[in-house]
């Protein structure tokens, strides 16, 4: 069944990673950002929980085992998601924020080469170059809104974090069952995110109709359903081919902006995901 429909994973994380950005703006407005992602870490803890217990699900046996995961964790979800959050939360806006991270596949390939010794061919570093330009070209003209320096810096770390944290656990994870591994991912993410919460923010939350559904949405279809792709993907792609679908999230978070709350999307725009759409073809090819 998984061989079946394994095909349509890739496109499949796109649309739903792509969604997370949505997510945040739609939420943030409501809550502190650490505080709406430790909300949102116990509702995945609890969930993920019940559901391992219920069908029985193996968990790691080995105590090196649940640190490499929840290193993995750690990079994955803490850093990444809080940078962020963080970033957004402090006036970046999400295109420019997005665009930030998507320096990752670039990244991810120098240190395919270095730390897991995979080859990386010439087109494929012709792809992710021509994919960085055109998701350069969706964000252009998105960056009006006046940000500072603490604004950028998340999204720097948030940047670090990923490309750490996929090479990690393509390095260092034995495979592991989607629902535990959720678990021993979200547990120190979740304590990480406490910690910090409680020496910056005061934990106020704003359980508006907007954030109860920003919420939900993230918890299942980001953290449970995209996590789950995600995780397949490290685990079954080269890291190189993984990475260059992110090059794909800018574009699809700038579609769902202007379907959903009348964003501008240009004709450069329009440009620029058709060669990014090209430079992924290149570098998974």
């Amino acid at each position: 069944m998984t061989s079946r429909y394994s095909g349509l994973f890739p496109l499949t994380f796109v649309l739903l990673w792509s969604t997370g950005f949505i997510g945040a703006r739609l939420g943030l407005p409501h809550a502190q950002p650490l505080t709406f992602l430790l909300i949102r870490y116990v509702a995945v803890i609890g969930f993920m929980l019940a559901v391992a217990v219920v069908t029985k699900a193996s968990w790691p046996r080995t105590g090196a085992q649940w640190f490499h995961i929840g290193v993995a964790g750690l990079l994955l979800h803490c850093i990444y998601l809080g940078g962020v959050f963080i970033a957004i939360f402090r006036g970046l806006p999400a295109g420019v924020t997005s665009l930030v991270v998507g320096v990752q596949p670039l990244l991810t390939a120098v240190g395919a080469g270095w730390l897991l010794g995979e080859i990386v061919l010439v087109r494929q570093w012709a792809g992710l170059a021509l994919g960085l330009v055109g998701v350069s070209l969706v964000v252009f003209g998105k960056t009006g809104t006046a940000f500072g320096i603490d604004a950028l810096v998340p999204a720097i770390c948030a940047l670090t974090g990923i490309t750490a944290g996929t090479l990690y656990q393509k390095r260092f994870c034995q495979p592991f069952d989607w629902r535990t591994g959720a678990v021993a991912q979200f547990l120190p993410t979740a304590l990480v995110t406490w910690l910090v919460a409680l020496a910056t923010e005061d934990f106020r939350v704003q359980w508006t109709g907007d954030f109860i559904f920003a919420l939900g949405w993230l918890v299942l279809v980001l953290s449970i359903g995209a996590v789950s792709l995600l995780n397949w993907l490290i685990r079954h792609s080269a890291a190189v081919n993984m990475a260059s679908l992110f090059y794909l999230v800018p574009p699809f978070t700038a579609l769902f902006a202007w379907i959903l709350f009348g964003d501008t999307f240009s004709v450069v725009g329009l440009f620029g995901m058709a060669i990014t759409v090209f430079g992924v073809y290149l570098a998974r090819r």
